[in-house]
Parts: structure tokens; sequence; C-alpha cells
């Protein structure tokens, strides 16, 4: 099976393991934050919500700012040295992070405003500093994104990208898995200590990542990043097939910001659940995309093709209209204390409302798998980083717009629950765009034959 021989080929697994190890940190990380602020720190449901979304806006915010320039660098410079030099300034980022982490565990209170604009968010240092941590894993992402995809066709045979493509997907959700898992049931000063010890283990894997030096001419790196930004997307949209499929990709992860935003506060305060529960429904959801990640390269047998991304939307937006429900009927019996993670599995509703979430995360998989697979094979090699970065820029705008969206009708007094609603609208539209991609597919298709 091709899958499986990719793992034991020394062009694939250190990239593949150094790429799990960076999920994972971040998830360890960025989970035990949220949780341990949501659950520890504020009490009322508003201000939950609000910093969750200020939390993921940050995160998004590098990617829509510097991913003109990452994509360059990913063409221009090698891949592997690009990969070393980010994972070891990884080390420095989260001793920051660790840091906000202990003094917030310590109660170390002191008081600190962030004025956004339209609100003034009263917090305190240690959770500014967890928030800057956060905003430089996010720049670290960036400078890694075009390079995990693109730098798959120059390591793998054709026959493979599908397949590795898949696999790197499978391995992020299963590494955002065991992170979520441990942020939720460990300690936070040890979730501290991990996320500095698995940093370090993380470069030790980056520096065997075999060369991967840049193809075609080497262009002159442009720093202006908004020209260069613009420039690229523009570069990149010239195609139908990557047109459609980016901006596909982009309304798929709004959606998925915004239901990574709602459900910790969600969780808390509809659920009445504890913060392990909490991290269980992050677990389900991980899982989820996993198992529709290795699902549609089934179905598809290593073709690149859009076919079934339509009715997985469409399926995804449905299974979240389910999950709304069962979360009112949830609410007309709500416990009056928060469950742990057996009281929880005991409630009633509480496996309908599982295998909600799990139906919403296997079609997200299956949906936008394929989707990155024509990103880095409908362009050539030497561009395939930079598409990734213009697929980066476009996404993260869309995900900040997500977020500020989440952050409005939560300061507009629109409870959690209902927001999951604008979660399934945004589904049709992905639908729209999956069908629109296909087209041009086949179009193509019939141009050749």
């Amino acid at each position: 099976m091709t899958t499986l021989k990719l793992l034991r080929r020394r062009r694939f697994l250190p990239l593949f393991t150094t790429q799990l190890l960076n999920a994972f940190n971040d998830n360890l990380y960025k989970t035990a934050m949220v949780l341990f602020v949501v659950y520890f720190v504020y009490n009322s449901e508003a201000a939950e919500g609000l910093f969750s979304a200020v939390a993921s806006g940050l995160f998004i915010l590098p990617f829509f700012v510097l991913s003109a320039l990452a994509g360059q660098l990913a063409d221009m410079r090698d891949k592997a040295s690009i990969i070393r030099k980010v994972k070891f300034c990884e080390i420095g980022l989260m001793i920051i992070g660790a840091s906000g982490l202990y003094l917030a565990w310590r109660g170390y209170d002191l008081p600190v405003s962030i004025p956004l604009g339209f609100m003034t968010i009263d917090t305190t240092f240690p959770i500014v500093l967890m928030l800057f941590a956060l905003f430089l894993t996010g720049v670290q992402s960036t400078f890694l994104g075009p390079i995990k995809y693109a730098i798959l066709p120059q390591h793998l045979q054709e026959d493979e990208v599908l397949a590795g493509t898949g696999l790197v997907e499978a391995g992020t959700y299963v590494a955002i898995l065991a992170g979520t898992i441990l942020a939720g049931w460990i300690p936070v000063e040890i979730a501290a200590a991990g996320i500095i010890l698995t940093s370090m283990i993380g470069y030790i894997s980056a520096r065997q990542v075999p060369p991967a030096p840049p193809l075609g001419d080497v262009e002159k790196i442009d720093l202006n990043i908004i020209r260069a930004s613009i420039k690229l997307v523009r570069n990149t949209m010239h195609d139908a097939q990557v047109y459609y499929a980016i901006l596909a990709i982009s309304f798929f992860w709004t959606i998925g910001a915004v239901l990574f935003i709602q459900f910790p506060p969600l969780a808390k305060n509809v659920i009445m659940a504890s913060k392990e529960v909490a991290s269980v429904f992050l677990v389900v959801f991980s899982v989820g995309v996993a198992i529709g990640s290795v699902t549609i390269n089934h179905l598809l047998k290593g073709t690149v093709s859009a076919r079934y991304s339509p009715v997985s939307v469409i399926a995804m937006g449905a299974f979240v209209v389910a999950f709304y429900v069962v979360c009112k009927m949830w609410q007309a019996d709500q416990p009056t204390e928060l469950l742990n993670v057996a009281e929880f599995i005991a409630w009633p509703m509480a496996t309908v409302l599982l295998l909600c979430l799990l139906g919403i995360s296997v079609a997200g998989g299956m949906f936008v798998v394929p989707l990155y697979a024509f990103l880095t094979t409908r362009v050539a090699t030497s561009q395939a980083s930079r598409t990734i970065a213009a697929n980066n820029i476009v996404n993260s705008g869309a995900m900040v717009g997500g977020s500020l969206m989440a952050m409005a009708l939560t300061a507009a007094g629109i409870p959690i629950a209902e927001q999951l609603l604008l979660s399934a609208g945004m589904c049709l539209i992905s639908a729209w765009l999956g069908k629109r991609l296909h087209n041009a597919e086949l179009t193509e298709q019939a141009a050749i034959a």
C-alpha cells in the first residue's frame, strides 16, 4: 500500500514527523491556554467567547500578513533549511508561552487593558504573554504552511502525492487529537513543560528532512508584503480550478474557525461540562477529520477530484444544524453543575451530540483534502509553495473575518448556541464553490479529450 510504504521512506518520514510534532505542540499549547482561561480565569459566557475569538484571530492574523513572504522564501530557498530554522525559533516562543501559563497558574495578576476599536478587553499580564506566544505560533505556522504540501511533489512520485497529502492531513489531525487530549487532562504546569520539550524534539526531527532546493529560476524576494500579497493572489487565481479550490478551502476554514471558537464556551455554558469534556469535543472533531481524510482518498483511489466535495459539505451543514437542535434540547434539561466525562456520557442525548459532531468533522475532512491536492498538482512544482501561500492569504483573511464576526455576535449578546447556525449557512456557500470547482475540472477533462 502506497501510504504505508511512504512511512518507511526518509524522503517523507522526517517531514511527516516534524509536521506531526508541530501540530501536536501547537494544539497542546493553544488548547491548554484556552481551557485554562475559560474555566479558571473568566466567569461569563460573553467574556469567554470573546477571549476564544481573540485568541483565534491572533493565531490566524500572521497567515494573512506574512504568507506572501513565506511563499516566496519557500520557492526561492531550500525548504528543508527553512523548516530547521523555524523549528529552532519555536523553542524560544514556547518558552514565552510556558512562562505565561506558569505565571497564570501561580496566580500572578497584573491588570492590563487592550483597546480593540469597538471594545476594550480587561485582562492580565500572563494572558497577554500567552496571547503574544500564540501570535508567534501563528507566525511559525505561516512559514511552515507553504512547505508542508509544496515539498511533497518534490520528494514524492506523482502517484504518491494524493496519498502523501492525505497522510499529512490525517497525521496532523491525529496530532491535534493527542495535543487536545493532553491539554484537557494534564495540569497546566505540566503542559508548560511539555511544550518546551516537544519543541526541542521537533527541531531534532526537522534536521533529518532531506534537502529540497528551489526549482526553476530564483527570483528576487519582494519584501513589500502588501504589494507581494496582492501580486501573489492575482497571479495564482488565473487557473479556474486553483481559484475555486482556494475559495472553497477558505470558506471551509472559516466554518472551522467559528466552530472552534464556540466549542469551549459552549461546552461550559450550554452543555455544562468540565474542561475534560471540552477537550473531548475537540478530540471527536479531530478524529472525524482524520477519518474523512483517509475515506476520501480511498473513494477517489488516488485521483485528484472534487467529485464528492459539494455533497460532503452539504452533509457537514446538515450535521451542524442537527448539533444545534441537540444543544437546544440539552438546554431544556440542563445540568445544574459541571459534568465530568463519565457524567456527560451518561446524560441523555450525549451520544447523539457526539455523533453529530463526528458527522460534522468526517464530512469536513472529505471535503477539504482533495482541494489541497488541487493546489499542488494543478501548478508547476516551482510555483507550488507560492500557490499554497496565496491560499493561506485568502484562507486567513476569511478566517479573521469569521473571528471578527464571532466577536461582534458575542458583543451583540447573541448566545453561543445560536451562532452555530452561521456555520451551517456558510456550508451552502462552500457547496456552491465545490460544485463550480468540479465543473471546471470536467471542462478541462473534456478539452483534453
